[in-house]
Formats: C-alpha cells, sequence, structure tokens
C-alpha cells in the first residue's frame, strides 16, 4: 500500500502559523472539516441500523425511543425490544448468507440500545452543579441550534438532539470497507433486512478491526473509518454525543441541521438524492444562522471551509476515475498494481500542492492523506452532492422560502428516480441561464 503523501512533508497541526480562530480548531478539522466528504458514507449507517430495528419489531417505529432502567443490562434491552411477539431468531439465521453471523445483529441491536441508555435530558445536564462549564456552554448552544432549526428552517420538531450521551470514545461507531486489490468496486454485504450495502458498521472499533483483518487475508484492500454521528430517521430520537458536541459551531450547525432534513424527506434507495437534498438545506441554514449579528466571521471561514471541501471532493474523484481506468485496461495485473502505487503517489502530490497554493497551507487534511490509502479507503468517501445545484437552482426559483421549496421538492420526490433527476437538472439549467441574462453589476467606485 501507498502513502497518500508519500514523499511529502507532514504537516502537524502546529506546523503551519494561522489565524487565531483557525488554529484553535485545527487538530480537529480533520474531523469536522471533512464530515461530509470524507465520513458522508457513514450517513448510509442510518438505513442500516433503522432497518435492522423495523424488520425486527415487522412494523415501522416513527418517533418511537427505548429507554432503559437504571442498571439494566443490554442483554435485557435486547430481550425487550424483541419481546414484542416478533421471530428475531430468523432474521439472524438469514445473516449467514450474507457473510456475518448473527452476533454481528447483536451488537448492532446493544449498540443502539447502550447509546440510548446513556442519553440524558439535556437541560438536566445543564443544571447539574457536576457539569463542567465547557459542556453546559455547549450544550446550550445546541439548544438555540435545535430550536433555530425548527422555528426558521421548518425541520421536524422532535425528541432528537434534545440528550446528550457522552459514550467515552471517539465515535459512535466504525464501518468497514473492503475491495478486491484492482478494483473500485466496493465488496457489498446483502443483508435479509437492510438490502445490499458497501460496508459493515460495528459499535465496537476491536470488532471492526477483527472483520478488517478476516478481509485483508483475503486480499482486498479495506478501510476501517470512524462514525462521529449517524441518524435512525426520526424513528428513535437521536441524542447528541460526546463525539461531536465540541465542533466549531458552524460544523455543529451543520451536522444537526443536515440530520434532521433526513427525517424531513427521505428517499428510498436514492442515497445521492436525500444527500444532496439534505446538505442543500443543511447549507442554506447554515448560512442563515451564521448571518445573525455577531457571527460574521464564522460565515466567512465556513464559506472557506467549503471551498476546501469542494477540492477535496473533486481531487478524489479524479484519482478514482483514474484507478478505476487503469484497472480496466488490458494490462497486466502487475503493471495495474504498479500504476496503483504510481497513482495515488500522485494524489498525494497533488493534495499538497493544492494545500499550498490553494488553501495558503491549511494542514486540515494532512491527517487524511498522511494514512495507508488503498481503494477501499477511497472507496469509503462519498460524493454524494450531485444533484446539490438542482436542489439550489429550486430554492432560488422558490424565492429562498424553505417551507415552499420543501413542498416541491416532496412532489420532485414522489416522481420515478429518472424524472427526479431531470427535474433538478432543468432546474438547474433555468437557474444558470436566469444567471446568464442579468447584466453585469457596476463596480463600486
Amino acid at each position: 500500500m501507498a502513502r497518500g503523501l508519500q514523499g511529502v512533508p507532514h504537516r502537524g497541526p502546529n506546523g503551519n502559523q494561522r489565524a487565531s480562530t483557525e488554529k484553535t480548531y485545527v487538530k480537529q478539522c480533520f474531523a469536522f472539516e471533512t464530515h461530509d466528504a470524507v465520513f458522508v458514507r457513514n450517513h448510509s449507517w442510518r438505513r442500516h441500523a433503522a432497518s435492522l430495528f423495523e424488520g425486527l419489531l415487522h412494523k415501522p417505529m416513527k418517533n418511537k425511543h427505548f429507554v432503559a432502567s437504571p442498571g439494566g443490562d443490554m442483554l435485557r434491552g435486547v430481550q425487550r425490544i424483541a419481546g414484542r411477539g416478533v421471530s428475531v431468531l430468523a432474521a439472524l439465521a438469514c445473516a449467514a448468507c450474507a457473510g456475518v453471523g448473527p452476533g454481528y445483529y447483536w451488537q448492532a441491536m446493544s449498540g443502539q440500545i447502550d447509546v440510548m441508555w446513556r442519553a440524558e435530558d439535556v437541560q438536566s445536564i445543564e443544571r447539574s452543579h457536576a457539569t463542567h462549564s465547557d459542556l453546559r456552554d455547549r450544550l446550550v448552544l445546541a439548544e438555540h441550534l435545535r430550536a433555530y432549526a425548527t422555528s426558521e428552517l421548518g425541520l421536524p420538531d422532535n425528541g432528537s438532539y434534545r440528550r446528550y450521551a457522552d459514550l467515552q470514545r471517539p465515535y459512535v461507531a466504525w464501518n468497514v470497507f473492503a475491495t478486491p486489490a484492482l478494483s473500485m468496486q466496493p465488496h457489498e454485504w446483502c443483508l435479509p433486512v437492510a438490502g445490499c450495502v458497501s460496508y459493515l458498521g460495528f459499535f465496537s472499533e476491536a470488532d471492526a478491526r477483527a472483520k478488517a483483518d478476516e478481509l485483508r487475508r483475503q486480499g482486498m484492500d479495506v478501510y476501517v473509518g470512524g462514525v462521529p454521528a449517524y441518524s435512525t430517521l426520526g424513528w428513535f430520537d437521536d441524542p447528541l454525543l460526546n463525539t461531536f458536541i465540541n465542533w466549531p459551531e458552524p460544523e455543529l450547525a451543520r451536522l444537526i441541521f443536515h440530520e434532521l432534513s433526513h427525517q424531513l424527506l427521505y428517499v428510498k434507495n436514492d442515497t445521492e438524492f436525500n444527500e444532496s437534498f439534505a446538505a442543500t438545506v443543511e447549507e442554506a441554514g447554515v448560512r442563515r444562522w451564521l448571518s445573525q449579528p455577531g457571527r460574521e466571521s464564522m460565515l466567512a471561514q465556513f464559506e472557506a471551509s467549503q471551498r476546501r471541501r469542494d477540492d477535496f471532493a473533486a481531487l478524489v474523484l479524479d484519482y478514482r476515475k483514474k484507478l478505476a481506468a487503469l484497472y480496466g485496461s488490458a494490462a497486466s495485473d502487475e503493471d495495474k498494481a504498479r500504476g496503483k502505487h504510481d497513482l495515488i503517489a500522485q494524489l498525494g502530490a497533488t493534495y499538497a500542492r493544492i494545500r499550498d497554493e490553494r488553501w495558503g497551507g491549511f494542514a486540515g487534511y494532512d491527517r487524511w492523506f498522511a494514512q495507508d490509502i488503498n481503494n477501499a479507503t477511497l472507496a469509503s468517501i462519498g460524493l454524494y452532492r450531485g444533484l446539490v445545484p438542482g436542489f439550489s437552482a429550486v430554492l432560488a426559483e422558490e424565492g429562498a422560502d424553505l417551507g415552499r421549496f420543501y413542498a416541491r421538492v416532496k412532489k420532485i420526490a414522489a416522481m420515478p428516480e429518472p424524472d427526479r433527476r431531470t427535474a433538478l437538472v432543468q432546474a438547474q439549467h433555468a437557474q444558470a441561464a436566469r444567471n446568464a441574462a442579468q447584466p453585469p453589476r457596476a463596480p463600486n467606485l
């Protein structure tokens, strides 16, 4: 395997003097700056978790949540869920045909229950004398963001993000991705409830890495990625977590607005539509939040972060296409392996130029590029923003009125998939034509 920054000096968090506001968060920027870019496929975990529980209960669980009694162990929690007159054993038995054993389902169930069991009411935590002032301040901010999401953005008013859980670990879950050594096609697991997915999610890092080792012994490229947050689409009340509560304000707002958008609208089996819709609402919401008095500097930082995300996504997509073309060529496997190594080295060098020349030395993505990069690492990065320009055009056509925007998007969502894309592309082209027809602005003298 090759390192993305092979031959390129690695810049640590203190390797470059930046403005004080950016330096404050540079140690965290890998986690928050690349939330949608690097971790976007981890959002797909929501489909797995939600589908799993719906399947186990044999009925939708809209806005239901489980409350474990203090001191109750996880086994009793699983039994309580399974005790609604359903046959869990049938679902677990089917797991064998997917290449995962019943233990995989048990860990998913007990992991979700553990998250809910740990969650406490935010206001109760704020009132507690034992709560550190820093955490209290973050929870107060999250409350304001949560209220804003409903009152100003029209997002669902429910129990999500009104409780807080300290999981005492850096991620809520870990996803395992795998590809053949000479292919960009992710390995898929077809599960009896969730359908076919290009990852396996684990609530234990040790379990995830054990699965990764098993796949690696089969000759596959493997990547294990931490998941800071996921959504159950409103089927449970998703809590705030220690894994993201300390993110900078724009990124915390981004996450809350994004995940609540999925609860408002979610089209089955159309990840790009769902993620592009949520990204559009998220970006509009964050810009509105940061346009309030006193947050102007954060808005400028947010816009710069958006540009870096776009650059990162374009770079990864470009090299994924180059690797796919190499693997599909008539070259020998030996030549393909050599070409793979060279392309990944070029990827790191290209990133270093972008970092130094376009980003002014911003080193927030160094950690990602310094790891061992392989096909699975690249395949783990979801680039599901292709329809954002179309959604943005629809929002503009509705006069930036989110209520009208949601109503129109729901009509588009009801269309067959090809028609959905056609409607969004047409809106994008119409917006481009309107922009081109506008006379140029007179320069400010």
